[in-house]
């Protein structure tokens, strides 16, 4: 494994100070750590733990837009001047960045598996920023190292089923797929399916492999009681819980830097009650967010947008129910 935190600048995590000494003035610059994997040991504070993959690979096999791989960096700096809400006794760490190298996908995959593996055994909650849709099978590795045998729930929020055919070679469409049929312990649930976002033939594979989905015109937040009681049951039925956004599910108004926006799709208040909802249960183990493109974006509209996700997913995980959301 490489030495991660070498590939993250300090710089990165710099912004606006308004106070040196007073927690309740700090931004998340003034709190992250920058930790050596290697070297990370269990703490007694409850701690997330930001690694970022920097890889496009799978995009270009499924023949999208370049630029995904620029996105952990840049996230980390929109990141950087958001206020840190948490009391002491809560940690953010950041572990660095696995990069593809050479177009190995599946070794850059194993790699992320095997970092993510290690900080669930150092106590830590992994927040990973990709990175093309590819991100979520290291996520996966990382995962299912981690619980063993275990029955485990994927959640994605994503316009995409990502169930193409890996007969050849696996991209950031066959993920999902590569799992079910070789995990009988795996469930799928998709949040945010477009009807002609997806081919029959991938309704149907879905259909074939038991994935729960949701349409995207019915994820309103008129009807998100219903979903949520959907998401609920779902997560009851699993002994954990893993969560994964590709932000091409959110409409391109709102997010024009992913490598296949969309004039429909969720709404960001409708995708951050999603989040909120699956963080804050504590079969949820971690969560990645991936897809982000900040070479094809507008003013940095949806890495700022990527940034602010994130955080609802670090602010949840580390803050529970006990974290009032109204200040």
């Amino acid at each position: 494994m490489n030495k991660l935190a070498t590939n993250v600048l300090a710089d990165l995590w710099t912004g606006r100070t308004d106070h040196t000494e007073r927690r309740s003035s700090f931004r998340y610059h003034q709190i992250v750590e920058l930790v050596d994997l290697e070297n990370l040991q269990p703490s007694k504070d409850s701690t997330c733990a930001i690694i970022g993959f920097e890889c496009e690979e799978g995009v270009r096999r499924n023949q999208g837009r370049l630029g995904a791989a620029k996105a952990p960096n840049a996230i980390r700096q929109a990141l950087a001047s958001l206020p840190w809400k948490l009391e002491e006794g809560k940690r953010i760490i950041d572990v660095g960045n696995i990069q593809c190298q050479n177009e190995k996908l599946e070794d850059a995959q194993e790699e992320l598996g095997l970092a993510v593996s290690k900080l669930f055994s150092k106590s830590a909650t992994p927040i990973i920023i990709g990175g093309g849709h590819e991100t979520l099978y290291g996520h996966y590795l990382g995962v299912r190292k981690h619980i063993g045998n275990a029955s485990l729930g994927i959640i994605n929020i994503d316009a995409h089923f990502d169930l193409r055919s890996y007969e050849n070679q696996p991209s950031s469409g066959t993920m999902f797929r590569q799992i079910l049929e070789n995990d009988q312990n795996s469930q799928y649930f998709v949040l945010g399916i477009q009807r002609f976002g997806n081919t029959q033939e991938l309704f149907d594979k879905a259909d074939e492999l038991g994935a729960q989905y949701i349409y995207e015109e019915d994820m309103t937040e008129e009807r998100m009681d219903d979903i949520i009681t959907a998401l609920d049951e779902f997560i009851e039925k699993q002994d954990y819980v893993m969560l994964t956004l590709c932000t091409d599910v959110l409409n391109a108004a709102f997010a024009p830097g992913v490598s296949a926006p969309s004039p429909f799709g969720l709404t960001p208040m409708v995708v951050r009650t999603l989040i909120r909802r699956v963080t804050a249960h504590k079969k949820t183990l971690s969560f990645d967010i991936c897809e982000v493109n900040p070479v094809l974006d507008e003013n940095g509209r949806t890495v700022k947008l990527g940034a602010y996700l994130t955080n609802e997913a670090i602010m949840r995980f580390l803050g529970g129910d006990n974290y009032d959301f109204s200040t």
